[in-house]
């Protein structure tokens, strides 16, 4: 791993829980881990319950947009994490993948939404735990 690790986040419409996630990660690790995006069939844009969701806790991803998912962005990240992106995310050898079981918040209001937000801050925190420590 680089001295400034890489993480993707990767799930099918790259609009709620990979955009939480990113906006997780580029709030607890700051610039001290490069932040990446995508999904397997992106959608025109961001969950709006996400960034509702986002907003209430002071983080702001309305400025993101679904991306796909491109093979020289995983090939070229230290850590690939997974939320239900199916045979669509590229396996890479030496890589350190994560495939986090998280509930699609695609169709569902902030409140249904809160909880799986929490759910990723909790992940996100770990992660950040094992690559800048002391840093969550």
């Amino acid at each position: 791993m680089s001295e400034k690790p890489s993480v993707l986040f990767v799930c099918v419409h790259n609009a709620g829980r990979s955009q939480m996630a990113a906006g997780w990660l580029r709030h607890l690790a700051g610039d001290a881990v490069e932040v990446r995006s995508a999904g397997s069939a992106p959608a025109e844009t961001v969950n709006p319950a996400a960034v509702e969701a986002m907003r209430e806790v002071g983080i702001d991803i309305t400025d993101q947009t679904p991306t796909l998912l491109a093979y020289e962005t995983a090939q070229s990240s230290d850590v690939i994490v997974t939320m239900g992106c199916g045979d669509a995310c590229p396996v890479f050898p030496g890589k350190r993948y994560e495939d986090w079981k998280l509930e699609d918040p695609a169709g569902k209001g902030v409140e249904a939404v809160r909880p799986i937000r929490d759910d990723i801050r909790d992940r996100v925190r770990q992660l950040v735990s094992e690559l800048v420590p002391g840093r969550a």
